[in-house]
């Protein structure tokens, strides 16, 4: 099996389920299904910027798509190409927008999955936390980078200058190229982060997290580093090597390794190493 064909077939996030006929009739380009994706979703953290009271319910918990597909239809049933008022859209995070994403390039049969990693073109933040889609692209021979969330009014707020659809390489890192960045003392580890959050431990949260993204679970025990103690904010020696040799790994599977058998150890890895 190729690496391309790993990301070919849905899995239990991103499987439409019985509503994959809405994906039926949406536009043929990756930048026409950003544009239907962002449509359907308001970010929590965005909500007040659209006019959304803050006593309106707002899940922030990664929805699996097919749960989410029948929460747009309840929302506003209907087309999912067709304009949807903020308050007629589900409510989510940017791992929900890049997860309908996938599912609907898997659909039609092109590569794709989900990552995580850093921003530099979202908040005050030099590198933000943030989830995004990647599909391949065999005229390109890489996988791109789309960022669905990137709706027309935020893409005016943030001044985007580039196509969501095909973020520009520097806009972007994945976890492990942001953990191999801070570790070479190239950017200070605490550009990286959410809001207060920042530095190498939260780093490596990421880097377990796109891990897992890329071995199809998109959620896990990690997305717990809320509540995490401040004791275990404290990396140890074996945990920064580990972390290293993790950040090595994913890069050579970029590089187009097959020797990516580890994944099937996560669970373990889970079980030993916590984010709480």
């Amino acid at each position: 099996m190729t690496i391309q064909e790993l990301y070919l077939r849905q899995d239990a996030l991103t499987d439409p389920g019985a509503l994959a006929g809405a994906y039926d009739d949406l536009p043929e380009t990756v930048s026409g299904l950003c544009e239907v994706v962002s449509g359907l979703i308001v970010h929590v953290a965005w909500a007040e910027r659209y006019g959304i009271p803050p006593d309106i319910p707002m899940v922030r918990q990664t929805q699996p798509v097919a749960d989410r597909l029948k929460l747009i239809q309840e929302a506003f049933a209907g087309s999912l190409t067709a304009a949807r008022a903020p308050r007629s859209r589900t409510f989510g995070t940017c791992r929900d927008y890049a997860l309908l994403l996938c599912s609907i390039l898997r659909s039609r049969s092109i590569p794709a999955r989900v990552r995580c990693g850093f921003a530099t073109y979202i908040g005050d933040d030099i590198y933000h936390d943030h989830w995004i889609c990647e599909y391949w692209s065999p005229g390109d021979k890489r996988w791109l980078q789309a960022d669905a969330q990137l709706d027309a009014m935020q893409i005016d707020q943030l001044r985007i200058p580039f196509d969501s659809a095909n973020l520009p390489r520097e806009a972007f890192l994945t976890a492990s190229q942001a953990w191999r960045l801070a570790r070479s003392n190239a950017v200070a580890a605490g550009a990286f982060g959410h809001g207060a959050t920042a530095g190498l431990w939260f780093l490596h949260v990421n880097v377990y997290r796109d891990l897992l993204s890329l071995a199809n679970r998109q959620i896990s025990a990690w997305d717990s580093w809320r509540d995490a103690a401040p004791a275990s904010k404290v990396l140890k020696l074996d945990v920064l090597a580990e972390l290293d040799r993790l950040a090595d790994l994913v890069t050579t599977f970029e590089n187009g390794s097959n020797q990516f058998a580890v994944l099937t150890n996560l669970p373990c890895w889970m079980r030993r190493h916590r984010a709480t």
